[in-house]
C-alpha cells in the first residue's frame, strides 16, 4: 500500500511547487514508483515545469467522471509518473473536490509514494488535498509574511486532526534580513526537515522542464532535496557521495 504525502503552504510563491517536483524526482531515483499529483485545480503548474502544460485527459476529468484515473497517468521522461490538471477555466466548474480522496485510494494501491502539490492557502482546494494526505509537509520562505501563512496552515491541518511531518524552508539566501531557521521552527512548532538555498539554476530547470536534481544534480539545492527525500523514506542516514573533482572545489 502507497502513501500519500501532501505537499501545502500558506501562501503561493514559495517554491511548493518546485519542491513537490523535486521530491517526487529524488525519490524516484532511489528506486520508489512516484506519482506527482497537480491538486491544484485553480492554478496548476506541475505540467507547466515538466513540459506538458497541456494533455488529452488530466485530473479534471476524472474529478468529473469523464475519464478512469489511468488514463490521466503520463511518464516525464526522468521515470517520474505525473497527474497533470487542466488549465481550461471551463473544466474547473462543478468540480467535486471531496474526490480527491477517492483518488488518493485507488493511487495508493498502485504506486509507492503519491505526492499532492496543493492549492496554497485555506481554500476547498487545500483542504481537499489536506484530508488526503498521510503525511502533510509545508514550504515557506524566510520571511515574516510566508511564516505567518505557514502557521496558519498548521492551525487548519491541526484543526482537521492531522499532524505536520515538518517544515521545508526555500529560496534561502542566508541574508541578515531572514528570518533564522531556529526562530522559524519555534514560531510554527515545527520541525525543519530541510533548508534549500536560493539558487539561479531552478529557473534554468523550468527552462529545461525539469527537475534541478536532474538538470544540476550537484548543485547544493538538489542535494539537499535528495537529503530531504531519504529522510521521507526512512534514510536518515543518507549521504551523497561527491567524486573527488567536487571535493577539491568544495562543491
Amino acid at each position: 500500500m502507497g502513501k500519500i504525502i501532501t505537499i501545502t503552504s500558506g501562501k503561493g510563491g514559495v517554491g511548493k511547487t518546485t519542491t513537490s517536483i523535486n521530491l517526487a524526482a529524488a525519490l524516484n531515483s532511489f528506486g520508489k514508483d512516484v506519482i506527482i499529483v497537480d491538486a491544484n485545480l485553480s492554478t496548476p503548474n506541475v505540467g507547466l515545469h515538466l513540459g506538458a502544460p497541456i494533455v488529452p485527459i488530466s485530473l479534471n476529468h476524472v474529478l468529473m467522471g469523464k475519464a478512469k484515473l489511468s488514463e490521466a497517468i503520463y511518464e516525464h521522461e526522468s521515470g517520474t509518473k505525473v497527474i497533470p490538471s487542466s488549465l481550461s477555466i471551463s473544466e474547473l466548474k462543478n468540480l467535486d473536490h471531496s474526490k480527491l480522496k477517492e483518488v488518493a485510494k485507488k493511487l495508493k494501491k498502485i504506486s509507492d509514494i503519491i505526492i499532492f502539490d496543493s492549492a496554497a492557502g485555506l481554500g476547498e482546494e487545500a483542504v481537499a488535498a489536506i484530508e488526503s494526505a498521510d503525511e502533510l509537509v509545508i514550504v515557506t520562505n524566510p520571511e515574516i509574511p510566508a511564516v505567518t501563512d505557514a502557521l496558519k496552515i498548521s492551525k487548519l491541518i491541526e484543526q482537521m486532526g492531522k499532524s505536520v511531518k515538518g517544515v521545508i524552508v526555500t529560496k534561502v539566501k542566508n541574508s541578515k534580513t531572514e528570518m533564522p531557521i531556529s526562530n522559524i521552527s519555534e514560531m510554527l512548532e515545527l520541525p525543519i526537515l530541510g533548508v534549500v538555498p536560493h539558487d539561479d539554476k531552478f529557473q534554468a530547470s523550468l527552462v529545461m522542464k525539469d527537475a534541478i536534481v536532474h538538470t544540476y544534480p550537484r548543485s547544493k539545492a538538489s542535494r539537499e532535496y535528495k537529503r530531504i527525500a531519504a529522510s521521507l523514506i526512512g534514510h536518515n542516514g543518507y549521504k551523497e557521495k561527491l567524486s573527488l573533482f567536487d571535493r577539491f572545489f568544495g562543491r
